[in-house]
């Protein structure tokens, strides 16, 4: 269960403040799938950024399963984002000197995870991605499709029970944008929170719920909070 309260963030450009969100509160429930929309500028971005605990608030309260995460240490809140949050990109952001294998094995290394539970996670993951056969193969060898199918195994590689994309079909052509959604609408069927920040109108659609934002603020929301799917 994810839960805003009052939320406020506001940046500096230049000798003028920017207010990026204005009192922002919203709950959505454990399983949902949620697209945030609106035009550049109404905060969206922000509001993804810290539903992923990449940025702080400057107030209001947000709770992740109970959990004021906002009262969190830098420490405290990398373990969280580590072990509940995965993060799909529009740029794919892999390392391109490793290979697909090892960009899905990247997190896991990082947080301590045995090898041999390692390798089998890699292979689930990229079997689940449909990518079995281009384990070995450098970004630079890939599709646009086939890096964000890589980028979405590595977004799981922690079984996050939460996933935040950021216009993850915005690179792609539209046949392939729409096989990298049916891919996320999967994992949200398996029971992940999946929660796509887009200005693609046909992923608004087939989200279960639509936020509409503009100037900082919550402007409509297709269900009552804390619905659940």
């Amino acid at each position: 269960m994810i839960e805003l309260d009052s939320v406020t963030r506001s940046f500096q450009v230049g000798d003028q403040w920017v207010r990026a969100l204005r009192g922002v509160s919203v709950t959505i429930a454990t399983g949902e799938f949620v697209s945030i929309m609106g035009p550049s500028g109404s905060g969206k971005s922000t509001l993804l950024n810290l539903l992923g605990l990449l940025d702080r608030p400057d107030s209001g309260l947000y709770r992740i399963d109970g959990l004021d995460v906002t009262a969190l240490t830098e420490a405290e809140a990398a373990r969280v984002r580590r072990e509940k949050i995965g993060f799909v990109f529009q740029f794919f952001h892999l390392v391109p000197r490793l290979s697909a294998a090892d960009n899905v094995a990247l997190p896991m290394m990082l947080a301590g995870v045995q090898p041999a539970e390692r390798r089998e996670r890699v292979v689930r993951l990229l079997a689940d991605v449909g990518l079995t056969q281009r384990a070995s193969h450098l970004p630079a060898q890939l599709s646009g499709g086939q890096l964000q199918r890589v980028a979405i195994a590595r977004a799981m590689s922690m079984n996050p029970s939460l996933l935040l994309a950021d216009e993850p079909t915005g690179n792609l052509d539209r046949s392939t944008g729409r096989e990298v959604l049916a891919l996320l609408e999967e994992l949200n069927r398996r029971g992940t929170t999946l929660i796509v920040v887009t200005h693609d109108q046909e992923i608004g659609a087939r989200a279960g719920r639509r936020i509409a934002m503009e100037d900082g603020h919550v402007v409509a929301d297709s269900c009552p909070s804390g619905a659940r799917p």
